[in-house]
This record gives structure tokens, sequence and C-alpha cells, in this order.
């Protein structure tokens, strides 16, 4: 079954309320309370977005980030009682999308999740296709000219969000923070991130017709190939 929200708590009266609460504004909401019933969820469920919390009775929230991020690309939002520096810097580093604070406000809570959701939300956008190019959203496939090519997962997170935002402005700011969530990361990063994507779909990376760039401040998917 497909869900918009998993919450893993072992708080159980908070993720409970927490999850009727996202329900009742047609958030679609499923709750587990250790890292057991985690792994046990994603045998015949999916969602599109995890709330975790550290602290579990039988493992920790960082370990299952970890696990997740081995094969699923979906934003993760650590929620927890613990709030020092040291154990935010840990969840975002080892893939966590944001970090909230307990006691949390259900509205800002919701607010949050409406906003993520609808960021990474794909199931209007299946496919990309100008008979050279073909990206597959749902099987997450890249064809140059019939070709499947091979990217990286963040490489192919950096294109699909290029061409989701295609013929305007994307500043590298946006980048960091919507494909990395990381501030830290460098232009230098970024550009050999680019070079790569180039190098694999462009009949001429060295004059790139997708991927322009916008001097000095990001870059442009146009769409076409010639």
């Amino acid at each position: 079954m497909k869900y918009d929200c998993l919450i893993v708590d072992d708080e159980k009266e908070l993720a409970n309320n927490t999850c009727e609460y996202l329900n009742m504004f047609n958030i679609k909401t499923y709750a587990c309370y250790s890292k057991k019933e985690c792994e046990d969820f994603f045998i015949n469920n999916s969602t599109s977005l995890v709330l975790l919390d550290i602290n579990l009775s039988d493992g920790s929230g960082f370990d299952i980030c970890k696990w997740l991020r081995q094969d699923k690309d979906l934003p993760i939002l650590f929620v927890s009682a613990r709030n020092t520096d040291d154990d935010k810097i840990i969840a975002l580093t080892i893939g966590g999308d944001d970090y909230i604070e307990k006691p949390y406000s259900l509205g800002v809570l919701l607010a949050k999740v409406k906003v993520i959701l609808k960021r990474f939300k794909k199931e209007d956008l299946e496919e990309y296709n100008d008979n050279y190019l073909r990206v597959d959203f749902i099987n997450k496939e890249v064809y140059v000219n019939n070709k499947l090519v091979k990217l990286t997962s963040l490489e192919y997170k950096l294109l699909t969000y290029l061409i989701s935002n295609s013929n305007r402005l994307i500043t590298k700011e946006e980048l960091f923070d919507n494909v990395w969530q990381d501030k830290w990361t460098g232009d230098g990063t970024l550009n050999v991130h680019i070079r790569k994507i180039r190098e694999a779909i462009e009949l001429d990376p060295n004059n790139p017709k997708y991927i322009v760039t916008v001097w000095k401040e990001g870059y442009r998917f146009e769409g076409v190939s010639k």
C-alpha cells in the first residue's frame, strides 16, 4: 500500500496523535513504533515521506536512515527531543533532509509536511522524452538515443530536479537546498556533477544544449538537443 507519510516513533501516544492529525488533512499516514516495525513496513508498503525519531526501543533512527538511503530516494525528517548540534549534524550528514525538535506544533509540522510532499511529488511527471533524451521517472532510468546510461543516485536526482523545473533559472543555492540539502556543498562539487551529467546526455558536453550555464547564477534545463 502507498502512504504519503510514515511515522517511526516509540512514543506511541505522540505518534498516534500525529498520525491521526495528518490523516484529518488527507495526508495518508501510518505509524510504527520500532526499527523492526519500520523494516517490516517496507516489505509490502511504500511512503513518500518518513518522520523518524532517533531513540527507538530496539535501535537507532540513524541506522534506519542509513538503511533507507541504500536504495530509497525519499525525504527523511528527523523528529527528536535530542537537540545538540552534534545530533543535527549527524542526522543531516547521513541523509536526513531536516531536523525537527520535540515538542513540536502539529500545525507547523503539517505545513512543513505539505511543502515537502509537494516538492517531491512527481506523479504528474512520469517521463521526459524528446526522442533523444528519455528519463523514466517511474523506474529511475535515463536513456540517450535509446541506450541506457548510468548515473549515480545524486546525478540522477540533480538531473530530474532540473528537468522538473525546465526553462527557468535554477540558482546554485536552490540546488544545494533541494538536491543536496547541504549548504556546505561547494561550487566545485556541483560543477563536477553537472559535468558528469553533460558527458552522459549531451551530444557535445563542451557545448551543452540541455543544461545551460547561467554565468555566476546557476543553470537552466532547456530540453532541446541539436
